[in-house]
Protein backbone atom coordinates (compact mmCIF):
# COMPACT_ATOMS: atom_id res chain seq x y z
CA UNK A 1 0.00 0.00 0.00
CA UNK A 2 3.05 2.47 0.90
CA UNK A 3 4.81 1.99 -2.26
CA UNK A 4 1.37 2.35 -4.06
CA UNK A 5 0.88 5.96 -2.25
CA UNK A 6 4.43 6.42 -3.07
CA UNK A 7 3.55 5.95 -6.88
CA UNK A 8 0.72 8.13 -6.30
CA UNK A 9 2.24 11.00 -5.31
CA UNK A 10 5.39 10.97 -7.73
CA UNK A 11 2.44 10.86 -10.92
CA UNK A 12 1.11 13.82 -8.36
CA UNK A 13 4.03 15.86 -8.14
CA UNK A 14 4.68 15.10 -11.56
CA UNK A 15 1.65 16.65 -13.09
CA UNK A 16 1.48 19.69 -10.80
CA UNK A 17 4.65 20.58 -11.95
CA UNK A 18 3.78 20.82 -15.59
CA UNK A 19 1.14 22.31 -16.75
CA UNK A 20 0.48 20.63 -20.08
CA UNK A 21 -0.45 17.82 -17.35
CA UNK A 22 -2.14 19.62 -14.50
CA UNK A 23 -4.43 21.62 -17.15
CA UNK A 24 -6.21 19.10 -18.37
CA UNK A 25 -6.27 16.66 -15.42
CA UNK A 26 -7.91 19.90 -13.55
CA UNK A 27 -10.54 19.92 -16.45
CA UNK A 28 -11.22 16.42 -15.61
CA UNK A 29 -11.12 16.80 -12.31
CA UNK A 30 -13.43 19.46 -12.22
CA UNK A 31 -16.02 18.05 -14.67
CA UNK A 32 -16.39 14.90 -12.23
CA UNK A 33 -16.71 17.76 -9.52
CA UNK A 34 -19.63 19.14 -11.29
CA UNK A 35 -21.00 15.96 -12.72
CA UNK A 36 -21.21 17.41 -15.84
CA UNK A 37 -21.91 13.85 -17.42
CA UNK A 38 -25.36 13.55 -15.67
CA UNK A 39 -25.85 17.74 -16.58
CA UNK A 40 -25.05 16.67 -20.49
CA UNK A 41 -27.53 13.54 -20.13
CA UNK A 42 -30.32 15.73 -18.95
CA UNK A 43 -29.63 18.17 -22.06
CA UNK A 44 -29.43 15.46 -24.63
CA UNK A 45 -32.92 14.15 -22.68
CA UNK A 46 -34.42 17.36 -22.98
CA UNK A 47 -32.87 17.83 -26.20
CA UNK A 48 -34.46 14.61 -27.38
CA UNK A 49 -37.89 15.57 -26.80
CA UNK A 50 -37.12 18.94 -27.73
CA UNK A 51 -36.33 18.43 -31.44
CA UNK A 52 -39.28 17.42 -33.04
CA UNK A 53 -41.64 20.33 -31.71
CA UNK A 54 -38.70 22.60 -33.02
CA UNK A 55 -38.44 21.00 -35.81
CA UNK A 56 -42.33 21.13 -35.93
CA UNK A 57 -42.41 25.00 -36.11
CA UNK A 58 -39.02 25.44 -38.29
CA UNK A 59 -40.72 23.58 -40.96
CA UNK A 60 -44.26 25.45 -40.68
CA UNK A 61 -42.17 28.77 -40.48
CA UNK A 62 -40.28 28.32 -43.26
CA UNK A 63 -43.76 26.91 -45.37
CA UNK A 64 -44.67 30.35 -44.55
CA UNK A 65 -42.10 32.43 -45.05
CA UNK A 66 -40.76 30.66 -48.24
CA UNK A 67 -44.42 29.92 -49.23
CA UNK A 68 -43.48 30.87 -53.01
CA UNK A 69 -40.01 29.03 -53.11
CA UNK A 70 -40.59 25.02 -52.55
CA UNK A 71 -37.05 24.68 -53.78
CA UNK A 72 -35.25 26.97 -51.53
CA UNK A 73 -37.58 25.55 -48.43
CA UNK A 74 -36.04 22.33 -49.46
CA UNK A 75 -32.87 23.07 -49.36
CA UNK A 76 -32.65 24.78 -46.02
CA UNK A 77 -34.73 22.45 -44.26
CA UNK A 78 -32.31 19.80 -45.81
CA UNK A 79 -29.03 21.53 -44.95
CA UNK A 80 -30.62 21.71 -41.18
CA UNK A 81 -31.34 18.24 -41.03
CA UNK A 82 -27.63 17.60 -42.05
CA UNK A 83 -26.94 18.19 -38.38
CA UNK A 84 -27.99 14.61 -37.57
CA UNK A 85 -25.88 12.60 -40.15
CA UNK A 86 -27.70 9.29 -41.48
CA UNK A 87 -30.59 9.69 -39.40
CA UNK A 88 -31.74 13.07 -40.67
CA UNK A 89 -33.70 11.92 -43.65
CA UNK A 90 -35.47 9.45 -41.23
CA UNK A 91 -36.42 12.58 -39.10
CA UNK A 92 -37.11 14.82 -42.35
CA UNK A 93 -39.88 11.81 -43.34
CA UNK A 94 -41.03 12.00 -40.09
CA UNK A 95 -41.41 15.87 -39.48
CA UNK A 96 -44.36 17.78 -41.36
CA UNK A 97 -45.55 21.41 -40.93
CA UNK A 98 -49.02 22.22 -38.59
CA UNK A 99 -52.26 22.39 -40.88
CA UNK A 100 -53.68 25.24 -39.84
CA UNK A 101 -54.02 29.00 -40.37
CA UNK A 102 -54.97 32.07 -38.76
CA UNK A 103 -55.51 32.13 -35.17
CA UNK A 104 -54.54 28.56 -34.37
CA UNK A 105 -51.71 28.61 -36.09
CA UNK A 106 -50.24 31.38 -34.13
CA UNK A 107 -51.28 29.51 -30.87
CA UNK A 108 -49.95 26.10 -32.32
CA UNK A 109 -46.44 27.82 -33.01
CA UNK A 110 -46.37 29.43 -29.55
CA UNK A 111 -47.46 26.51 -27.59
CA UNK A 112 -45.07 24.04 -29.38
CA UNK A 113 -42.19 26.54 -28.82
CA UNK A 114 -43.44 27.15 -25.42
CA UNK A 115 -43.15 23.06 -24.98
CA UNK A 116 -39.43 22.82 -26.36
CA UNK A 117 -37.90 25.16 -24.23
CA UNK A 118 -36.45 22.26 -21.99
CA UNK A 119 -33.59 22.12 -23.87
CA UNK A 120 -32.71 25.54 -22.87
CA UNK A 121 -33.82 25.13 -19.79
CA UNK A 122 -31.56 22.20 -18.90
CA UNK A 123 -28.71 24.17 -20.13
CA UNK A 124 -28.81 27.06 -18.15
CA UNK A 125 -29.09 24.78 -14.97
CA UNK A 126 -26.28 23.23 -16.48
CA UNK A 127 -24.23 26.61 -17.56
CA UNK A 128 -24.82 28.11 -14.44
CA UNK A 129 -23.23 24.80 -12.05
CA UNK A 130 -20.12 24.30 -13.93
CA UNK A 131 -19.30 28.46 -13.45
CA UNK A 132 -21.01 27.42 -9.79
CA UNK A 133 -22.87 30.71 -9.32
CA UNK A 134 -24.66 30.97 -6.34
CA UNK A 135 -27.88 30.25 -6.37
CA UNK A 136 -29.26 33.32 -5.24
CA UNK A 137 -27.57 35.21 -8.60
CA UNK A 138 -28.77 33.07 -10.72
CA UNK A 139 -32.02 34.60 -13.19
CA UNK A 140 -35.61 33.56 -11.75
CA UNK A 141 -38.68 33.63 -13.64
CA UNK A 142 -39.58 35.66 -15.96
CA UNK A 143 -36.40 36.12 -17.25
CA UNK A 144 -34.97 32.58 -17.36
CA UNK A 145 -37.72 31.56 -19.41
CA UNK A 146 -36.77 34.44 -21.68
CA UNK A 147 -33.38 33.22 -21.62
CA UNK A 148 -34.36 29.76 -22.85
CA UNK A 149 -36.35 31.43 -25.70
CA UNK A 150 -33.36 33.70 -26.89
CA UNK A 151 -30.89 30.54 -26.98
CA UNK A 152 -33.29 28.61 -28.65
CA UNK A 153 -33.30 31.19 -31.46
CA UNK A 154 -29.69 32.39 -31.21
CA UNK A 155 -28.13 28.71 -31.53
CA UNK A 156 -30.57 27.51 -33.24
CA UNK A 157 -30.35 29.94 -36.03
CA UNK A 158 -26.54 30.06 -35.74
CA UNK A 159 -26.78 26.45 -36.37
CA UNK A 160 -28.75 26.32 -39.52
CA UNK A 161 -26.92 29.05 -41.48
CA UNK A 162 -23.14 27.25 -40.22
CA UNK A 163 -24.70 23.75 -41.54
CA UNK A 164 -25.81 25.09 -44.75
CA UNK A 165 -22.25 26.74 -45.33
CA UNK A 166 -20.65 23.75 -44.70
CA UNK A 167 -22.81 21.79 -46.97
CA UNK A 168 -22.04 24.36 -49.80
CA UNK A 169 -18.42 24.35 -48.93
CA UNK A 170 -18.64 20.39 -49.28
CA UNK A 171 -20.31 20.32 -52.39
CA UNK A 172 -18.03 18.71 -55.65
CA UNK A 173 -18.77 21.81 -57.52
CA UNK A 174 -17.33 24.47 -55.43
CA UNK A 175 -13.48 25.75 -56.01
CA UNK A 176 -11.20 25.37 -53.23
CA UNK A 177 -11.02 28.50 -51.97
CA UNK A 178 -14.74 28.60 -51.96
CA UNK A 179 -14.77 25.69 -50.04
CA UNK A 180 -12.46 26.58 -47.23
CA UNK A 181 -13.78 30.29 -47.19
CA UNK A 182 -17.44 28.84 -46.55
CA UNK A 183 -16.23 26.95 -43.79
CA UNK A 184 -14.23 29.83 -42.28
CA UNK A 185 -17.42 31.71 -42.07
CA UNK A 186 -19.45 29.00 -40.33
CA UNK A 187 -16.70 28.35 -37.90
CA UNK A 188 -17.27 32.60 -37.03
CA UNK A 189 -21.41 31.55 -37.22
CA UNK A 190 -20.58 28.60 -34.44
CA UNK A 191 -18.56 30.75 -32.55
CA UNK A 192 -21.15 33.32 -32.15
CA UNK A 193 -23.50 31.13 -31.61
CA UNK A 194 -21.90 29.63 -28.99
CA UNK A 195 -20.65 32.26 -27.40
CA UNK A 196 -24.02 34.00 -27.16
CA UNK A 197 -25.74 30.97 -26.14
CA UNK A 198 -23.19 30.68 -22.91
CA UNK A 199 -23.90 34.35 -22.25
CA UNK A 200 -27.79 34.18 -21.84
CA UNK A 201 -27.21 30.61 -20.26
CA UNK A 202 -25.26 31.62 -17.40
CA UNK A 203 -25.78 34.47 -14.86
CA UNK A 204 -24.49 38.23 -15.68
CA UNK A 205 -22.34 37.88 -12.62
CA UNK A 206 -19.92 36.29 -15.45
CA UNK A 207 -18.48 38.47 -17.44
CA UNK A 208 -18.62 37.99 -20.94
CA UNK A 209 -15.00 38.13 -22.20
CA UNK A 210 -14.80 34.84 -19.48
CA UNK A 211 -16.67 32.78 -22.04
CA UNK A 212 -14.75 33.31 -25.64
CA UNK A 213 -12.44 29.99 -25.33
CA UNK A 214 -15.46 27.88 -24.27
CA UNK A 215 -17.50 29.40 -27.33
CA UNK A 216 -13.99 28.91 -29.58
CA UNK A 217 -13.60 25.32 -28.06
CA UNK A 218 -17.59 24.62 -28.86
CA UNK A 219 -17.45 25.80 -32.41
CA UNK A 220 -14.34 23.90 -33.47
CA UNK A 221 -16.11 20.42 -31.92
CA UNK A 222 -18.81 20.78 -33.58
CA UNK A 223 -17.03 21.19 -36.66
CA UNK A 224 -15.20 18.41 -36.15
CA UNK A 225 -18.50 16.47 -35.37
CA UNK A 226 -20.33 17.48 -37.68
CA UNK A 227 -17.55 15.97 -40.20
CA UNK A 228 -17.06 13.21 -38.78
CA UNK A 229 -20.65 12.47 -37.43
CA UNK A 230 -21.66 10.50 -40.77
CA UNK A 231 -19.03 7.88 -39.72
CA UNK A 232 -19.91 8.40 -35.98
CA UNK A 233 -23.31 7.31 -36.08
CA UNK A 234 -23.54 4.77 -38.99
CA UNK A 235 -20.86 3.12 -36.74
CA UNK A 236 -23.27 3.47 -33.24
CA UNK A 237 -26.43 2.48 -35.78
CA UNK A 238 -24.96 -0.86 -36.59
CA UNK A 239 -23.90 -2.02 -33.09
CA UNK A 240 -27.30 -0.86 -31.97
CA UNK A 241 -29.48 -2.18 -34.74
CA UNK A 242 -28.32 -5.46 -33.94
CA UNK A 243 -29.73 -5.35 -29.96
CA UNK A 244 -32.22 -2.83 -30.17
CA UNK A 245 -33.84 -3.43 -34.11
CA UNK A 246 -36.06 -0.49 -34.97
CA UNK A 247 -35.68 1.55 -31.96
CA UNK A 248 -31.70 2.01 -32.62
CA UNK A 249 -32.61 5.00 -34.54
CA UNK A 250 -33.74 6.69 -31.15
CA UNK A 251 -30.25 5.13 -29.74
CA UNK A 252 -28.32 6.60 -32.55
CA UNK A 253 -30.45 10.02 -32.28
CA UNK A 254 -30.01 10.44 -28.71
CA UNK A 255 -26.36 8.91 -28.35
CA UNK A 256 -25.66 11.78 -30.98
CA UNK A 257 -27.19 14.92 -28.89
CA UNK A 258 -25.44 13.45 -25.96
CA UNK A 259 -22.18 13.58 -27.78
CA UNK A 260 -22.55 17.42 -28.94
CA UNK A 261 -23.82 17.62 -24.84
CA UNK A 262 -21.12 16.30 -23.78
CA UNK A 263 -18.33 18.30 -25.80
CA UNK A 264 -20.11 21.62 -24.90
CA UNK A 265 -19.74 21.03 -20.89
CA UNK A 266 -16.26 19.98 -21.76
CA UNK A 267 -15.23 22.90 -23.80
CA UNK A 268 -17.31 24.99 -20.83
CA UNK A 269 -15.63 23.76 -18.11
CA UNK A 270 -11.98 24.20 -20.08
CA UNK A 271 -12.82 28.16 -19.89
CA UNK A 272 -14.17 27.81 -16.03
CA UNK A 273 -10.61 26.01 -15.01
CA UNK A 274 -8.85 29.23 -17.26
CA UNK A 275 -10.67 31.73 -15.77
CA UNK A 276 -10.44 30.78 -12.57
CA UNK A 277 -7.29 29.34 -12.52
CA UNK A 278 -8.52 26.21 -10.50
CA UNK A 279 -4.97 24.17 -11.56
CA UNK A 280 -3.02 22.15 -10.44
CA UNK A 281 -5.29 20.20 -8.33
CA UNK A 282 -4.12 17.47 -6.27
CA UNK A 283 -4.32 13.66 -7.09
CA UNK A 284 -3.24 12.62 -3.37
CA UNK A 285 -4.47 14.77 -0.67
CA UNK A 286 -2.78 16.32 1.53
CA UNK A 287 -1.57 18.67 1.45
CA UNK A 288 -4.09 20.41 -0.62
CA UNK A 289 -3.20 22.91 -3.91
CA UNK A 290 -4.03 26.28 -4.23
CA UNK A 291 -6.51 25.16 -7.15
CA UNK A 292 -8.31 22.64 -4.59
CA UNK A 293 -8.51 25.08 -2.00
CA UNK A 294 -10.27 27.52 -4.49
CA UNK A 295 -12.78 24.70 -6.08
CA UNK A 296 -13.86 23.99 -2.70
CA UNK A 297 -14.62 27.67 -1.86
CA UNK A 298 -16.97 28.24 -4.91
CA UNK A 299 -18.42 24.48 -4.29
CA UNK A 300 -19.74 26.03 -1.14
CA UNK A 301 -20.74 29.22 -1.79
CA UNK A 302 -22.53 28.08 -4.75
CA UNK A 303 -25.36 26.59 -2.38
CA UNK A 304 -26.26 30.36 -1.27
CA UNK A 305 -29.84 30.57 -1.56
CA UNK A 306 -30.34 34.64 -0.92
CA UNK A 307 -28.06 37.52 -1.09
CA UNK A 308 -27.59 38.28 3.02
CA UNK A 309 -26.57 34.62 3.41
CA UNK A 310 -23.15 34.72 4.92
CA UNK A 311 -20.89 31.37 3.80
CA UNK A 312 -17.94 31.08 5.52
CA UNK A 313 -15.46 28.21 4.06
CA UNK A 314 -12.68 26.46 6.73
CA UNK A 315 -10.40 23.99 5.40
CA UNK A 316 -8.51 22.00 8.31
CA UNK A 317 -6.32 20.41 5.82
CA UNK A 318 -3.04 22.59 4.86
CA UNK A 319 -2.80 24.00 1.37
CA UNK A 320 0.71 24.67 -0.55
CA UNK A 321 2.03 27.93 -1.36
CA UNK A 322 1.45 29.14 2.12
CA UNK A 323 -2.22 30.70 1.66
CA UNK A 324 -4.71 31.63 3.51
CA UNK A 325 -6.82 28.81 4.40
CA UNK A 326 -10.41 30.18 4.52
CA UNK A 327 -12.17 32.70 3.41
CA UNK A 328 -15.69 34.49 3.84
CA UNK A 329 -18.32 35.04 0.49
CA UNK A 330 -20.87 37.75 1.76
CA UNK A 331 -23.75 39.01 -0.12
CA UNK A 332 -25.37 42.39 -0.14
CA UNK A 333 -26.34 43.39 3.64
CA UNK A 334 -24.94 40.60 5.64
CA UNK A 335 -23.90 40.50 9.08
CA UNK A 336 -21.87 38.35 11.15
Amino acid sequence: MEQVQAVLRGLDGFQQRHPWAAFPFAVVKKYGDDQAGNQAALIAYYGFFSLFPLMLVAVTVLGIVLAHDPHLQDRVLHSALKNFPVIGTQLRNNVHSLDRTGLGLGLGLVGTFYGARGVASAAQNAFNHAWNVPKSERPGFPFNTLRSFGMIFAVGIGIVLSTALSSFGSGSHSAIGLRIAAYAVALIINFGAFWLGFRLGTAKSIRSMDMWLAAVIAAVLWQILQGFGTFLIAHELKNASEVYGTFAFVIGLLWWIYMQAQFTMYALEIDVVRARRLWPRSLVQPPLTEGDQKAYEIYVEEEKRRRPEVVDVHLDEPVERGEPVGRAARGDGAQR
